[in-house]
């Protein structure tokens, strides 16, 4: 027995200095320990030792993937890093870098990282010209480089190589030159912001789309949508030759020329102005009347477009006259609106149609607009061209969704069917969708959606649903939930938006909500359209339960959709922030909870119908995991609700109030 423990007391050193040896043998251990040898001065990283493994849950801000042991995120924010990040570039297989809010300099080139998805090195000090080797990041969705000094041009052309780039952030650097037109990333990008540097030239058109303050603070630039316009170059050139030659006169010919043109001008002024006059003299009594109310001809009858002078934007008429393909003329339709309990404006559809409007959007049932009424209220008007044939049974349908009051639920307030379109007037909601709250400025600068609002919000959507399902024999159904149609409301509540509207379109899919699509939904052989039924609205949900908890689109260009990624993502059994959005990482003690609403999501988006639970049942899981919590039994509480009597009705807070 002694000599035994002699034999172990010989071998202890032997066995750690080996183990020692195959640590620092592993080139990602070797990596990590020389960038904290160089940047961390001040001991932030005292987790990192060479006696343990990164992958082993003990280094701070280190997270692998746990079947591969490979280092794929680090999250190292305000430490008082300082020094070189280049050491950090021999991880090949890292996703996302976060080194936020540090004294970081140096150059870095990013060529190695082939897999890199996100990469946050804002507010440090990093200079002169973007880093190298960008175009290479083939997965790259995320760059923030903002709050650094560096400097050159910004190489879009390189930039455009990368084809899933969502967020490019490079405010508040030395940027210099002109923004070149790259218009390949246009359909792609969604977050831009080059302000405060010193970048000049003409805004590309296809940037215009973003905000003035995504340009601000450059004072040599111009075009929409800054305030002021770029300058003609010719004018210019003229005005430079002219200072150049301010000691010379004018010539007889060029005084004669001016002369000619100022009369010609003259004379043109006079013959509109006659024109003019003599149109306005011909109508008579008949322009006033057909200006009464503001009708278009090529939509409502032979009257013309009222003039109305507006402050906050065009007319909705003048959207729908510059976007219609209807008959001229034609007998009058009434102008009569359908109003709802609710609604606050004028019932006639000709003081709708001259209130101020401003496009939100276009989307898969209709063009959407925010529009100011007469009386001051701010509304919602949807305009639907495209729908199945027959009125009275669209006037039925509607009367029934117009009918619907409940809290999470968009109530439609009024509505007008014509022949050529429909128009759909709801509630203006300003807080956005629940799509925005969770994927709009993705990265540093925007404050995460907290896992307490996004559970509510979960969890409202999920009593709105119900209540449609529930609230009627005829066995009503949304038709396209997706997180863009889940709005919030002032409260932080979810209303489900577009209830029904799918319903009356003639194609009753569009391309952009695939993802959401259940299974049975495919086409079939015979490309016939399946039935849409309740269970698919069930499985829609799923995916806005995973879209809630992974912090990822429904589907992005060229990535495997939600639904299967979550699922090979559990199969390998990865780790719970590879899974989960990163961004709730400060809610870490709820992570029972999010495993918990993880499986339900997963029991939405079972494949076969007949195994997905009603969303009755779905909704009592969810008010399950927010009234009780984690729980020592895990998610067993889920599957006793599947079980349970499936019919009984579902009492919930937001209805109790």
């Amino acid at each position: 027995m002694l000599q035994t423990q002699k034999n172990f007391h010989f071998l202890s050193p032997f066995l750690f200095s080996l183990f020692f040896s195959l640590s620092l043998s592993n080139p990602e251990t070797t990596a990590l320990l020389a960038f904290k040898s160089s940047a961390d001065t001040f001991n932030s990283l005292s987790s990192w030792v060479a006696s343990s493994d990164p992958c082993s849950g003990s280094w701070f801000g280190v997270t692998c993937d746990p079947a591969k042991r490979q280092v794929t995120r680090i999250v190292l924010e305000n430490l008082n890093l300082t020094g070189s990040a280049q050491q950090l570039t021999q991880l090949a297989h890292l996703k996302l870098l976060n080194l936020n809010r540090n004294r970081l300099s140096s150059s870095l080139n990013l060529s190695a990282w082939h897999n890199l998805n996100h990469l946050y090195l804002s507010h440090n000090r990093f200079d002169g010209a973007l880093p190298a080797g960008i175009s290479r990041l083939r997965h790259l969705r995320r760059l923030d480089l903002s709050h650094n000094q560096l400097s050159g041009e910004i190489p879009l052309t390189e930039l455009a190589q990368l084809p899933h780039l969502l967020t490019l952030r490079l405010e508040s650097n030395s940027f210099t030159g002109k923004l070149a037109s790259a218009d390949s990333i246009s359909a792609s990008i969604s977050d831009f912001n080059v302000s405060h540097n010193n970048i000049s030239g003409k805004i590309p058109t296809w940037l215009s789309k973003f905000g003035a303050t995504s340009f601000a603070g450059n004072e040599h630039l111009c075009g929409n949508p800054l305030p002021y316009k770029c300058s003609d170059p010719t004018a210019a050139n003229f005005s430079i030759q002219s200072r150049n030659r301010h000691d010379s006169v004018l010539s007889n010919a060029a005084l004669l020329a001016i002369s000619i043109v100022g009369a010609a001008a003259t004379l043109l002024v006079i013959l509109v102005a006659a024109t003019w006059y003599r149109r306005i003299k011909s109508r008579g009594t008949h322009s006033e009347t057909a200006n009464e109310h503001g009708f278009v001809s090529k939509q409502y009858g032979p009257g013309e477009l009222t003039k109305k002078k507006s402050t906050t934007g065009v007319q909705l008429a003048q959207w729908a006259q510059s976007n219609v393909n209807g008959p001229v003329g034609g007998p009058r339709e009434s102008e009569d609106m359908v109003v709802f309990e609710g609604y606050r404006g004028s019932d006639k559809v000709g003081d709708l149609l001259k209130a101020s409007a401003e496009m939100l959007g276009k989307g898969s049932v209709g063009t959407t607009f925010k529009v100011v009424t007469d009386g001051g209220h701010k509304v919602v008007v949807k305009r639907v061209r495209e729908r199945r044939n027959g009125g009275k049974e669209i006037d039925g349908f509607l009367g029934q969704i117009g009918g619907l009051r409940h809290p999470n639920i968009a109530a439609l307030r009024a509505y007008h069917n014509s022949n050529h379109e429909l128009l759909l007037v709801y509630d203006l909601f300003q807080e956005g969708s629940l799509h925005s709250a969770l994927h709009g400025n993705r990265g540093p600068g925007r404050t995460p959606l907290a896992w307490a609002a996004r559970l509510k919000l979960a969890a409202g959507s999920a009593e709105g649903l119900a209540f449609l399902h529930g609230c009627s024999k005829s066995k009503l159904f949304h038709g396209n939930l997706t997180s863009s149609n889940i709005l919030v409301d002032r409260t932080g509540n979810a209303c489900l938006a577009d209830v029904g509207l799918q319903q009356l379109l003639p194609a009753p899919f569009s391309s952009s909500t695939s993802a959401y699509r259940a299974p049975e939904l495919m086409v079939s052989n015979n490309k016939t359209p399946r039935k849409f039924t309740q269970k698919c609205d069930v499985y829609s949900f799923g995916v806005v339960l995973l879209e809630i908890l992974t912090g990822r689109m429904a589907a992005e260009e060229g990535e495997t959709n939600l639904v299967e990624w979550v699922k090979t993502a559990m199969q390998k059994e990865c780790n719970t922030w590879e899974v989960l959005d990163f961004e709730l990482l400060g809610d870490r003690a709820m992570e029972g909870e999010m495993w918990a609403l993880l499986e339900v999501g997963l029991l939405c988006v079972t494949p076969l119908p007949k195994d997905r639970p009603t969303i009755g049942v779905v909704h009592r899981m969810i008010e399950n995991i927010w009234n009780k919590g984690d729980r020592e039994d895990g998610a067993k509480f889920i599957l006793d609700e599947l079980t349970s009597d499936s019919s009984s009705p579902s009492h919930s807070r937001s209805a109790s109030t």
